[in-house]
């Protein structure tokens, strides 16, 4: 058995890239979006958000964004 046994699934996408401008989210360069990975939770995707942009703190068009996919999935739950 998992950890999750009898926990609902509710999976999260990290995942981030340079933005052209500060004012939106069109990225620069698809091709470089950083994928973070995708957690079965908001907690672990917090902390692999967290440990992403303090690492990147010094390029300021540097963002990194958390994608609650069970919203996309499943929009009537």
């Amino acid at each position: 058995m998992t950890d999750n046994a009898g926990k609902k699934q509710l999976l999260h996408l990290v995942f981030g890239g340079e933005l052209e401008s500060l004012d939106g989210v069109d990225f620069k360069d698809l091709s470089a979006l950083d994928i973070v990975g995708i957690f079965p939770d908001y907690a672990s995707a917090l902390v692999a958000w967290k440990s992403k942009a303090q690492q990147t703190v010094d390029n300021a068009q540097m963002r990194y964004f958390i994608v609650h996919m069970h919203r996309l999935l499943d929009p009537h739950a």
